[in-house]
């Protein structure tokens, strides 16, 4: 695993290695690193996973067993950009699908608990339309939704 840039570390309590084989399946451009073990000095069970490396969409993550002292909340998400419906459809039905949670304007919770926003490309450009109306009728369409519709959003932004 390259040691330029920065690494983000997710804790887990026990499914380190499960998750991230989880995450390198979901995404393209990804492959898992080294596994860490514990050892006889501990703290978890010798033989046990400590941390897993991956690299899930070319963004290098260490997944750490550090117990149940944490867990992931909305305040730290992750933010899978996409070309098309086709592609937000990919990640959001994947992530549900596999037992997440959908929340609202493209956001959701995987089956770790991690939040991920699936976000078309073209919504930033809709939403910070230099014309105030057009982009206040298409937020106020993406509020409205749980995952984002590309098509609908273009309607709204469009006066349809």
């Amino acid at each position: 695993m390259p040691a330029d840039g920065f690494t983000t570390c997710l804790w887990f309590d026990g499914q380190a290695e499960e998750a991230a084989h989880y995450y390198v399946s979901i995404f393209k451009n990804s492959k898992l690193g080294r596994i860490g073990r514990y050892t006889e000095s501990g703290p978890g069970p010798a033989g046990s996973v400590l941390a897993a490396e991956f690299v899930a969409n070319g963004q290098k993550f260490v997944a750490l067993n550090g117990g149940p002292q944490f867990t992931f909340d909305e305040a730290i998400s992750f933010q899978i950009h996409c070309d098309d419906q086709e592609e937000v459809d990919h990640y959001w039905n994947k992530f549900i699908d596999d037992g997440g949670e959908a929340g609202p304007c493209g956001w959701l919770k995987d089956k770790y608990g991690l939040s991920w926003q699936v976000v078309p490309s073209r919504l930033i450009d809709l939403i910070s339309d230099p014309d105030a109306e057009k982009a206040a009728r298409t937020t106020q369409a993406m509020f409205q939704m749980s995952k984002l519709d590309i098509a609908e959003l273009e309607r709204v932004h469009a006066g349809e």
